[in-house]
């Protein structure tokens, strides 16, 4: 058998490649799934009751206009100024929910959400029945 120095072998690497990329492909959908859990044992804090609840704040709106906290009864016209009255009985994280009749106008509401946010309560919601 005659060796000829000029020539190159060639290496055939393409069933190394597919073998690699396989494996590969095994280890990104596995790595994922992989949960890895210690025990910790975490120390036991003193159980306390909370010092006060917040009460929350519901407004009724009527189809009349008519406005409702708790048993008092406001006009629309005059309610900005009564409300920032009212609202230095309550903290300024009290959430107030807004209860407004469906044949209200959207203005309307909306002239209450923005006097409630204006007297400087941030949680305020709208209540509906769904």
């Amino acid at each position: 058998m005659q060796f000829h120095w000029d020539e190159n072998p060639d290496l055939n690497i393409t069933p190394l490649v597919d073998i690699m990329l396989v494996l590969m492909a095994i280890l990104m959908v596995t790595a994922p799934v992989m949960e890895y859990e210690e025990n910790i044992n975490l120390p036991q804090g003193a159980a306390q009751k909370a010092t006060h609840k917040i009460p929350d704040l519901s407004i009724r709106i009527d189809a009349n206009r008519k406005i409702y906290i708790k048993n008092e009864k406001f006009d629309f016209k005059t309610f900005a100024d009564d409300f920032v009255l009212q609202s230095n009985k309550y903290p300024k994280d009290t959430v107030v929910y807004i209860k407004a009749d469906k044949d209200l106008k959207y203005n309307d509401v909306m002239y209450i959400l923005k006097v409630i946010k204006e007297s400087g309560f941030s949680k305020v919601s709208l209540v509906t029945n769904g």
